[in-house]
């Protein structure tokens, strides 16, 4: 996967109305700053495939997380409303107060962590269950959902603007974009770091963790918090793009097993491979017509979705 990211980096900063061969690609960022290469390149394609990366590495981490969290394989930040909060407060301010569009990072981390602590307090009886965490999850993101659609009718006007928001693009990303994100991106994995251990306790069950001594529910709950503010920090900037935090952990299982402390590291880089090629395909597929990458997601997540369940129909 480290070989992997470097070149699909290169192959998507390549690819594009204007091709480009990877050794201009070096020579148009390092040497030759003056040349209209440099201008697409550092002004439009670099920004946008750094983006993509991060954003993937955000969605899939969270979507590792949570499915250890709650011991579902069909967890993802949408399931639990993690996504749906931070989407609903995005959606807010580029409807209602389309001037404060810097805001929407910040208010997409309160949306996360309002509708994660209300999932988790409706979840909350005697200690969370991590069926009754995504059920939870299920009605509150069906409640975001509505007032979203609420807004729509109110706001038809201004719809246009945020349909890339509704399904998830990188179009017009760029560096802003990349300044947004990195700080939250970089805090969120940053704590990560010293999680994987404890969740791999943690999938043992409640009982047996509490015996090797971990406090259950605080774990469990910064556990979600940081899964939270990676979903927040990727929906922030690419709106609502689903899958990414549903298929690759399980992607990455297939290939380095369960441990945690392998699977976190690896659901990082093969998030972010697979955001920045289903990206470039978007970009390339209908040239000059543009695929947004959520559509391109979903193309290839929703197969997986329904193998998943024939799957687990299968084990049971």
């Amino acid at each position: 996967m480290m070989v992997l990211l470097p070149i699909a980096l290169i192959v998507s900063l390549q690819c594009g109305s204007c091709s480009i061969g990877p050794i201009d690609v070096f020579k148009a960022i390092f040497i030759d700053k003056t040349s209209v290469n440099h201008q697409i390149l550092w002004n439009v394609r670099l920004p946008r495939v750094l983006v993509g990366g991060v954003v993937g590495m955000c969605l899939a981490l969270s979507g590792a997380i949570l499915q250890g969290v709650l011991r579902n394989p069909l967890a993802a930040p949408n399931i639990i409303g993690v996504s749906s909060g931070a989407g609903f407060a995005g959606f807010v301010i580029l409807i209602v107060f389309p001037d404060l569009t810097r805001l929407v990072p910040a208010g997409a981390f309160i949306g996360a962590l309002a509708s994660t602590l209300a999932v988790y307090s409706l979840a909350w009886s005697r200690g969370v269950q991590p069926l009754r965490l995504v059920l939870a999850g299920v009605a509150v993101s069906s409640l975001l959902g509505a007032g979203m659609s609420t807004l729509m009718i109110f706001y038809p006007e201004r719809v246009h603007g945020v349909l890339t928001f509704m399904v998830g693009g990188l179009s017009a990303r760029s560096w802003p974009h990349f300044n947004m994100i990195w700080p939250y991106a970089l805090a969120a994995i940053s704590i990560s770091i010293f999680l994987p251990t404890r969740l791999n306790i943690l999938s043992l069950g409640d009982d047996a963790a509490t015996g090797l001594g971990v406090h259950v529910e605080r774990t469990r709950l910064i556990l979600i918090a940081v899964a939270a503010l990676l979903a927040a920090s990727a929906v922030s900037v690419v709106g609502l793009l689903g899958f990414v935090g549903l298929i690759v952990p399980h992607m990455c299982r297939k290939l380095v097993g369960p441990d945690n402390r392998i699977l976190f590291p690896a659901s990082l880089f093969c998030g972010a491979i697979i955001v920045i090629i289903c990206d470039t395909i978007g970009r390339v597929l209908l040239d000059p017509i543009e695929i947004p990458v959520g559509i391109i997601m979903a193309l290839i997540g929703a197969p997986f979705f329904l193998f998943l369940l024939k799957e687990r129909k299968k084990s049971a």
